[in-house]
C-alpha cells in the first residue's frame, strides 16, 4: 500500500478533528453538570438556612443545630459583618452552646439588639461602627467590644467552662 503524507496528514487531521469535538462535548458536559450541581448545593445550603429576623436597623440569623445547618451557616458566614460563637469548655473538649441571650448596644450603651441565640452561630448584618456585645451562659456574663467598617469584619466566640 502506497500512502502519500498528504494522505496521512488528512487521516490524522480528521482523526484528531473527532478527538478534539468530544473533549470539547465533554469540557461543555462537564461545565453544565458542576453549575448544575453547584446550584443544587447553594439551593441546599439556603434551604436549611434559619430565617433571618430583623430589629431596627439590624438583621441576624441565629442557629446551628445539626450538621447540616452548621455547614449552611458556615458557608455565609463571610457575607455577615459579626459573627458570634457559643461554647462550652469542657474537660473532653469543646461544645457548642443554645439558648445564649445576647445584647448589642452601640458605643453609647444604647440597647440595639435583645435576644437568643437558636444555636451555637449568631451573624449579624449591623451598620459600620463601634459596638458591645454582651452574652450571658449560666449566669455569666462576657462583654466584647468590635468595630465594624467596610473592610472589617469581626468573629467573636464567646466561650464558658462547663
Amino acid at each position: 500500500m502506497n500512502t502519500s503524507v498528504p494522505d496521512v496528514l488528512s487521516v490524522l487531521t480528521h482523526s484528531m478533528g473527532v478527538v478534539m469535538k468530544s473533549s470539547s462535548i465533554l469540557l461543555r458536559t462537564s461545565v453544565a453538570v458542576i453549575a448544575v450541581c453547584g446550584s443544587q448545593f447553594a439551593l441546599a445550603a439556603s434551604s436549611v438556612l434559619p430565617p433571618e429576623h430583623a430589629e431596627g436597623a439590624i438583621t441576624y440569623l441565629t442557629g446551628g443545630i445539626g450538621s447540616d445547618q452548621s455547614s449552611a451557616i458556615k458557608s455565609v458566614m463571610n457575607k455577615y459583618p459579626l459573627v458570634l460563637e457559643f461554647v462550652g469548655r469542657t474537660a473532653a473538649g469543646n461544645d457548642y452552646l443554645a439558648d445564649v441571650p445576647v445584647t448589642i448596644s452601640d458605643s453609647h450603651g444604647k440597647d440595639l439588639l435583645s435576644t437568643k441565640s437558636d444555636g451555637p452561630f449568631m451573624l449579624v448584618s449591623l451598620p459600620h461602627g463601634r459596638y458591645i456585645v454582651t452574652a450571658t451562659y449560666n449566669g455569666n456574663t462576657r462583654h466584647r467590644e468590635v468595630n465594624i467598617t467596610g473592610t472589617m469584619h469581626a468573629h467573636e466566640i464567646f466561650t464558658w467552662p462547663m
